[in-house]
């Protein structure tokens, strides 16, 4: 009797392994599928951006500038497809491909050009709302930042909208890339808020103060050390004399805001 429960219970215990190893083995095949699915996504959009950034060129200073900027995005989402292990990985890479796709159509646009299919909205593109009148502010050393509803030779950088580092930034045009280190680092400066509420404040169709300060927009937040290496993002559409400066090695130079 004692020999048949032994055995009985050998064979429940087989059983048992014998099932969870069999779960395992599907779940990590779903898992697999899952990042196959996402990394085939993502460099379907990626390749498309780089069929665009090759084979068109600006011709006025804001199309120039927003081609650069969608280069750089193609840059990023290349180094970002490397590197990537996991779902959310991928799906960080296809957000930076349909960001510069984004970039791509609003040149294409103030060069008469026709912008093709509709795209996917970024994350968090449709609660970052848009600029929808000319504000200019003043820093503390005396510069300014526009934002502007439309492209001019005074706001040739444009952002289609979203969330950067947790934050909404208003789709526009603007003087400055001012997004531009919160997008590298994840990070924004101290001084942000303060920037956004003197730029956006009561502007119809944005985020208030209040959602911008509260950081937890989108689900962007926490994941850029996800991304790896983002490779040369370039200057980011700043670059000497700009919003911010990569040159002095001390950090990042606001206008005014020291990050």
């Amino acid at each position: 009797m004692l020999t048949l429960i032994i055995i009985v219970a050998a064979l429940g215990v087989a059983a048992y392994l014998v099932t969870n190893r069999n779960a395992a083995g599907t779940q990590h095949q779903l898992n697999q599928n899952s990042f196959d699915d996402a990394m085939a996504d993502a460099k379907r959009w990626t390749d498309r951006l780089g069929s665009q950034v090759l084979n068109l060129s600006g011709t006025d200073t804001a199309s120039t500038q927003a081609m650069a900027d969608a280069s750089e995005r193609f840059n990023a989402a290349s180094a970002a497809l490397t590197e990537a292990r996991t779902v959310r990985q991928a799906q960080l890479a296809r957000e930076s491909a349909l960001e510069g796709l984004h970039y791509v159509n609003a040149a294409r646009e103030l060069m008469g050009m026709p912008t093709g299919p509709q795209l996917p909205e970024l994350e968090g593109q449709r609660r970052a709302g848009r600029v929808t009148e000319e504000r200019t502010v003043e820093q503390e050393d005396g510069s300014t930042v526009t934002a502007s509803p439309h492209a001019s030779e005074r706001t040739p950088h444009y952002y289609p909208g979203g969330a950067v580092a947790g934050r909404p930034v208003p789709a526009g045009w603007y003087s400055t890339a001012w997004w531009a280190p919160a997008m590298m680092t994840g990070m924004w400066a101290a001084s942000s808020m303060m920037f956004y509420s003197a730029m956006f404040a009561g502007m119809a169709g944005t985020p208030s103060s209040e959602e911008f300060a509260a950081g937890d927009f989108g689900d962007s937040a926490g994941d850029m050390g996800d991304m790896g290496d983002m490779g040369d993002m370039g200057d980011m559409g700043g670059g000497e004399g700009g919003f911010f400066d990569f040159g002095g090695g001390d950090g990042f130079d606001f206008g005014g805001f020291d990050f």
